[in-house]
């Protein structure tokens, strides 16, 4: 992934990133209600249906209902879930790590962002598996600069989980996000310093680690939908959208 070729990257006019900049503060405004409102004993659906009627409020349309025949308007994963797992009848009990994965368009364009949160009763390791996702979405973030390299943003996110021991999930990226959810650059977490694409001004890319208490390697639910890890360990997702901009990384989604 490391070897995009620049031309694959989409470049944004200042008009177009001025949209996603409301559809990523809405988003923002969006996923500040579903933190606030995440508790022990609600079902996965319920947090849904709250995020729905947060989007419907805001007159903007949710980014993940109908993808690819998707059902829901958030991906809610919980524990040993990675990424895309489907709202249902699932009660969320005290202890649980929980990442809530949301996205909406406004005006034909897209933002994309993902916090995890335990739910009641923490312990030292699942704070330290939250936190270190987050601190690795941080560091990727500073280095998405203009005249940067793609390996340099993925190096700074895979050092601080190597730092930490924690698994570096591979098979599933970042990626670049505006016109559609999902667009050209990939953008791993994991990779080597001075390699991959050159990052322009005007590129619009999530930047979406996901570690775990085990290992990288990922297994995929008869739903068709929901990731987990094979080794049944614990894992976190973090996701902002970002704008690169000549004076720096610009957060689109900042809670």
């Amino acid at each position: 992934m490391s070897t995009i070729d620049a031309r694959a990257a989409i470049i944004k006019t200042p008009k177009e990133v001025g949209l996603m900049r409301i559809s990523g503060r809405l988003l923002a405004e969006i996923l500040a209600i579903l933190r606030e409102k995440v508790a022990v004993g609600m079902t996965t659906a319920e947090l849904d249906a709250i995020a729905e009627q947060a989007i419907r409020d805001r007159k903007v349309l949710p980014a993940f209902k109908g993808y690819r025949g998707y059902p829901a308007c958030l991906c809610i994963s919980v524990n040993n879930e990675i990424v895309h797992g489907i709202p249902g009848k699932r009660v969320m009990m005290d202890g649980d790590v929980v990442s809530i994965d949301a996205g909406v368009i406004y005006r034909g364009y897209y933002s994309d962002s993902a916090i995890t949160v335990v739910l009641g009763q923490s312990t030292p390791e699942k704070d330290r598996l939250v936190n270190t996702t987050r601190d690795a979405m941080m560091a990727g973030i500073a280095h998405a600069v203009h005249g940067g390299r793609m390996g340099d943003l993925s190096a700074a996110v895979q050092k601080v989980g190597d730092e930490q021991g924690l698994g570096i999930i591979r098979k599933y990226v970042g990626h670049g996000v505006g016109r559609a959810m999902h667009e050209d650059p990939a953008v791993p977490n994991f990779g080597t310093k001075g390699t991959g694409l050159v990052l322009r001004s005007g590129m619009c890319i999530a930047i979406e680690p996901m570690f775990t208490l085990g290992d990288y390697n990922t297994r995929e639910m008869p739903d068709g939908w929901t990731v987990c890890t094979a080794d049944g360990s614990l894992a976190a997702h973090w996701e902002n959208t970002i704008a690169i901009t000549e004076n720096g990384p610009e957060v689109l989604t900042s809670l």
